[in-house]
């Protein structure tokens, strides 16, 4: 295959969709935008679907932090257009937000607070937590050029992946333990 063609079909990426084709099942570039705004955002909540009430509280909450750390070393560009969109409020999926994922984040909301209101987990407001948990991983995908340039290295180094990672199971986790409930400050 000839270079210009391998070219073009990596320009169209994985689908190998011709711009013809692709405005047949989309009305504009907007409508395609919108639609892979919202396939990141499907693909970013679902860790926090999956937050399971029947699951040891700590245990759950570090996986879902583990995921969102691993989504930030392994999309970090699908991290970083959707943060574009929020900073520039919301203008595309703004709706979207307001109904599917309010109604996502308030229902894990629920499953935090009820883990929280049985004594397995200190106290806590589930909704500032779960902004806390997206703010301390998406931060690594996000931010990563201010991250290599102050410590030299990124996600893709195992060793600081890890050690990024278990930095910030320490906060969230040593924040949640029962036990810090149970200590006056």
């Amino acid at each position: 295959m000839g270079t210009a063609r391998r070219q073009r079909r990596a320009d169209r990426g994985a689908a190998d969709v011709s711009k013809t084709n692709l405005f047949y099942y989309f009305a504009s570039k907007d409508e395609i935008y919108v639609g892979v705004l919202k396939r990141l955002l499907a693909d970013w909540l679902a860790p926090l679907e999956a937050l399971d009430p029947q699951a040891d509280p700590i245990r759950a909450i570090g996986d879902y932090v583990r995921l969102k750390m691993e989504m930030s070393r392994d999309e970090p560009r699908s991290s970083r257009l959707f943060c574009l969109e929020i900073v520039q409020g919301a203008p595309m999926i703004g709706e979207e937000l307001r109904t599917s994922l309010k109604a996502l984040v308030d229902r894990k909301a629920g499953v935090i607070r009820a883990w929280s209101d049985a004594g397995k987990i200190a106290p806590v407001d589930p909704h500032h937590l779960i902004f806390m948990i997206w703010a301390a991983t998406q931060h690594y995908a996000d931010f990563s050029a201010q991250v290599e340039a102050i410590t030299g290295r990124t996600l893709d180094d195992q060793k600081f992946f890890e050690d990024a990672t278990e930095n910030v199971l320490r906060v969230v986790l040593g924040a949640l333990s029962p036990q810090r409930a149970a200590d006056p400050a």
